[in-house]
């Protein structure tokens, strides 16, 4: 698949972008920091990135984008607000990190605890991924068991224990499971199937006494964007429950996403602990994991379970972080997210049905995601029917009007505080010229 022609097509300069990722593949794998980026699921090679405003993107080209990655997620206020960058830049003045506690980890911490009811206790680290891997091993901790249970399709980092029929970018690169796993790991590891409760009964069936864990995403944004069946989470907790094992909510991406805390407070299921990143920090580098007290406290210095880190809770990550979390404490934020996201998908999918392309668009609040398929996608299998090709052909389209989705099919797409009504119109145009030249 090769797409690049789509972009000579539209004379859309890209010469900068070109030259300096020819430069970049001498010294980074792939010429990037992180698959996805790689753009080669849509055929293309990347567009570099040169500055983020509001809720635009520029490359090093001068081109603008209306951007829908929002840096895959954590960007909710848009990019450089304001009061984010004023506030990292007093920090910084203050010193980049202490390698000691500081006043704003300790807020940073009460404001999650105060949103998140069923945090009593959190710990800060530097990554979604590590936040779930120290989830996992505190949870085999406390339970004394080591099996757990993950979903088909549900992503949690890049830990060995996760690697196993993972979404995200192992989806977009087809591979199901990285090699460098060892097998002794991968066989702690047992997948169920998302939004199938009977699934998971089989494998408690089984292994009950041995699993201490079953860690998934309330809402799964890794395989695109799938939403729980009425019932699926109740169920888990009760299942969990039931054998004396923990549930663990992997919240990197819905938390503080959706409503101001966790979207565990949508539904009212209360996990035993909760891994959160991305808005948390306000766009900077962070993760957490947190539940109740009577489990935290196994984590060192209290308990036994060791976890460190150098840069966790450094002063840069918790401005960001503290400043993100009170600016979204203003009344109507997510209402108007929600509205905007409304606004922008229904007029996307009249665009579908003008057209007469199949497709499925499922949205909660400001995430969404626009699957090239006939078929409603309510778990893996259903994501593993969507025509990747056409979706690459739309993606480029999008990129020469100057929209930015995310470059897989098997992504979640953002909106922020910062798109405008303005945003929302110019891009239904774009989709409207996108699917005309998928002809």
């Amino acid at each position: 698949m090769d797409n690049r022609h789509i972009i000579d097509k539209h004379m859309q300069s890209r010469k900068k972008s070109q030259e300096l990722f020819s430069t970049a593949r001498h010294f980074m794998p792939g010429g990037v920091n992180s698959p996805v980026r790689a753009c080669k699921s849509v055929g293309l090679d990347p567009v570099l990135i040169q500055k983020g405003n509001g809720s635009k993107l520029y490359d090093l080209d001068g081109n603008e984008y209306i951007d829908y990655v929002c840096s895959w997620g954590p960007l909710i206020l848009g990019h450089a607000h304001p009061e984010v960058v004023a506030a990292l830049c007093q920090a910084a003045r203050q010193g980049t990190s202490f390698g000691a506690t500081c006043e704003r980890e300790i807020e940073l911490a009460r404001l999650i605890c105060e949103a998140i009811p069923s945090i009593e206790k959190v710990r800060m680290v530097s990554s979604g991924t590590e936040a779930t891997m120290s989830a996992v091993r505190l949870a085999r901790a406390y339970t004394g068991r080591d099996r757990i249970v993950k979903f088909e399709g549900c992503y949690h980092g890049h830990g060995d224990t996760f690697l196993i029929k993972a979404g995200s970018g192992l989806l977009t690169t087809g591979v199901p499971t990285s090699p460098g796993v060892p097998p002794a790991t991968a066989g702690q590891t047992l997948i169920a199937h998302y939004n199938n409760l009977d699934s998971v009964t089989e494998l408690f069936n089984q292994f009950g006494a041995e699993i201490a864990a079953v860690i998934v995403e309330p809402v799964a944004g890794n395989m695109g964007l799938v939403l729980p069946h009425k019932g699926f989470l109740e169920g888990l907790r009760r299942i969990t429950q039931s054998h004396g094992c923990l549930l663990i909510f992997d919240e990197v991406i819905t938390g503080f996403r959706l409503t101001y805390g966790a979207y565990q407070n949508i539904v009212g299921v209360e996990p035993d602990l909760t891994t959160l990143g991305k808005v948390i920090g306000g766009g900077m580098p962070v993760g957490a994991y947190g539940g109740r007290q009577e489990i935290m406290e196994n984590v060192s210095p209290e308990g036994d379970v060791y976890q460190a880190g150098t840069l966790s809770g450094n002063p840069l990550a918790m401005a960001a972080g503290v400043t993100t979390l009170t600016l979204l404490q203003h009344e109507g934020c997510y209402e108007q997210l929600d509205k905007r996201g409304a606004l922008l998908t229904n007029e996307i999918k009249e665009a579908f049905h003008r057209k007469g392309v199949s497709y499925c668009l499922n949205r909660i609040g400001s995430m969404f995601a626009l699957f090239f398929t006939e078929q409603d996608v309510v778990d893996y299998k259903a994501v593993m029917t969507c025509n990747t090709a056409l979706f690459a052909k739309f993606y480029t389209e999008l990129l020469c009007r100057g929209v930015w989705f995310p470059p897989s099919q098997y992504e979640t797409c953002f909106l922020s505080c910062a798109h405008t009504d303005s945003d929302i119109e110019k891009t239904i145009n774009a989709v409207d010229k996108a699917l005309d030249g998928l002809k």
